[in-house]
């Protein structure tokens, strides 16, 4: 049976279930704009912990800010991305379509020659004759105020780092921050990209969980060495995704950012093929240079045991957490056959499933079985938390729908639980079954969620 999932496998399953909206879908949608459903916001949220407190709270050297969505423009003049936060763009001659010049040539390069050069012989995907290839800027543009001209212009941020170099001196000196320290940041990014595609692979609205950790320069090549480690540990060992999924990719001289000394992203196999799930570079001092430069404000470091004064290195950790999201639902979408039946069952860490237990009567139309049920329901749901009521249709179709989402354990109360106050429980991954005492339901749950 074959159980890699296509994307249209996820989109459904998505829509279906709960996870994953078209915004504004009523009224057509919006292209690269997604909104999360009840279980998607869970997930989430459920990857952002996850996240923060592998990154922050399990670390006394790294910081968490949340910094604002516009900012002032001079930030974005000084850090580049106003002159050279650009895509490499192509245009159907006839219908004026663009495309991503980049990915029509099938390379992994920005150089307008070269790609001139690839795509000189090759048509748009319409069948027409393709322009020059040119550079197309990403920033959404915005005003504050009520004028909109030049002296009101402003941008939603395309990438949470801007506001993290900024705050560098404030969480310095407010944490009495020694070297090497990190500061951290989830929030919203804004980019006008050519070709949304991928479902939420490639977006215009996307949530960003970045870290940018300042060093001493002569510590670069250990310190990159760690936070690599630490992307793949931690996609592997918290997230539960399978080691054969994911594999490395080197930028290349002409992939690489100017400034970048290394730059290394983790590929995850996405059902349209290998692509960037999560990045580490080393971002040398460009940031903290052209800041000071642009500012007037001194960034630079004073290492009070050597009295030398050096401006820090940055190496940044950046995951996109619609692509982490992504990345963990098709990994975990499964096929199989469970008493001849085939399911769908995504196989969630349980520390990620939106929803941890459900609990079912076994008939809705007995209220005595509704109210034990009910009863059961309240203790794991103020234990618990993500427990979720479903008494609708067929037990069979429960634990299917239950699969489907992702739900570790299912409590059923049927007739019998009256009589010994037992329980059926049952386990997502393997379908079995046991009778257990409600009164130790709980530490029975809580030990499986514990040791997944």
């Amino acid at each position: 049976m074959n159980n890699s999932p296509s994307m249209e496998d996820i989109v459904s399953l998505s829509k279906r279930r709960g996870f994953v909206f078209q915004a504004s879908e009523i009224y057509g949608g919006l292209s690269g704009f997604y909104d999360y459903g009840p279980l998607g916001v869970e997930l989430s949220n459920n990857l952002k912990k996850l996240w923060w407190d592998a990154m922050v709270h399990a670390r006394d050297n790294v910081y968490g800010v949340d910094g604002a969505i516009i900012q002032n423009p001079m930030l974005w003049q000084a850090s580049g991305h106003i002159a050279g936060f650009n895509d490499p763009m192509v245009e159907d001659t006839i219908t004026h379509k663009r495309y991503r010049a980049d990915q029509l040539a099938g390379v992994d390069s920005t150089d307008l020659e070269e790609l001139a050069q690839l795509l000189k012989d090759k048509k748009s995907p319409d069948g027409n004759p393709l322009g020059q290839p040119r550079y197309f800027n990403m920033m959404m543009q915005t005003w504050i105020g009520p004028l909109q001209d030049d002296a009101a212009k402003a941008y939603l941020r395309p990438e949470t780092a801007g506001s993290i170099f900024t705050n560098y001196l404030n969480v310095k000196e407010t944490m009495r921050a020694k070297l090497p320290f990190g500061i951290a940041q989830i929030g919203k990014a804004f980019r006008n990209e050519i070709s949304p595609r991928d479902f939420i692979f490639r977006v215009r609205e996307l949530e960003q969980m970045e870290m940018q950790y300042f060093i001493d320069p002569k510590d670069q090549e250990v310190i990159y060495q760690q936070w690599r480690d630490f992307a793949w540990n931690f996609l592997i060992q918290e997230l539960g995704i399978r080691e054969e999924s994911l594999s490395w990719h080197e930028h290349g001289e002409k992939e690489r950012a100017h400034y970048a000394k290394a730059a290394h992203d983790i590929y995850f196999n996405f059902p349209q093929g290998p692509k960037e799930l999560w990045g580490t570079h080393n971002r040398s001092d460009f940031d903290l240079t052209n800041h000071t430069k642009a500012s007037g404000k001194d960034l630079s470091y004073l290492d009070e045991a050597s009295n030398e004064r050096f401006t820090p290195y940055v190496i940044e950790s950046s995951v996109g957490l619609g692509r982490m999201l992504l990345a963990v639902l098709c990994d975990a979408y499964q096929r199989d056959n469970v008493g001849g039946d085939e399911r769908i069952v995504l196989r969630l860490n349980p520390k990620l499933a939106p929803v941890k237990v459900a609990v079912s009567p076994l008939l809705k139309n007995k209220p005595e079985l509704v109210e034990l049920a009910r009863k059961i329901y309240t203790k794991l749901k103020t234990e618990f938390g993500a427990v979720l009521w479903d008494d609708n249709g067929n037990i069979g179709k429960r634990y299917r729908r239950q699969d489907e989402i992702g739900t570790p354990y299912c409590v059923t109360v049927d007739f019998d639980s009256l009589e010994d106050q037992s329980v059926t429980l049952r386990d997502r991954d393997s379908a079995k079954q046991a009778r257990i005492s409600a009164d130790d339901l709980i530490n029975s749950i809580r030990t499986g969620l514990e040791g997944a």
